[in-house]
């Protein structure tokens, strides 16, 4: 069993930057891939970033590749979403997942565990 917590939301003006983190205690966290996906209201839920166990690979959607950066750190057991040039539309619900089968994906199938998620607010 993994517990995420996401923490590091709030509001912030188009422009800005927000630092997101997720926190997991339970099972060894670098036995899992990690991701961060994001629910804006009225939609469905869509992927935001992806990193693999070591946190030498990465994968972005689209929509933020160039803005937003993921990172790791295993010995402090968090995984974070640096995320800059925001745009209102970038306001949603995020949430981390940890995924034990697979390397890295942007599939939220494939993910095991979730956290409750933290509110993104971009203001224009």
């Amino acid at each position: 069993q993994v517990q995420l917590v996401e923490s590091g939301g709030g509001l912030v003006q188009a422009g800005g930057s927000l630092r997101l983190s997720c926190a997991a205690s339970g099972r060894t966290f670098s036995s899992y891939a990690m991701g961060w996906f994001r629910q804006a209201p009225g939609k469905e839920r869509e992927s935001v970033t992806a990193i693999n166990r070591s946190g030498d690979s990465t994968y972005y959607a689209d929509s933020v590749k160039g803005r937003f950066t993921v990172s790791r750190d295993n010995a402090k057991n968090t995984v974070y979403l640096q995320m800059n040039s925001l745009k209102p539309e970038d306001t949603a619900v995020y949430y981390c997942a940890a995924a034990y089968y697979y390397a890295m994906s942007l599939n939220p199938h494939h993910y095991d565990y979730w956290g409750q998620g933290t509110q993104v607010t971009v203001s224009s």
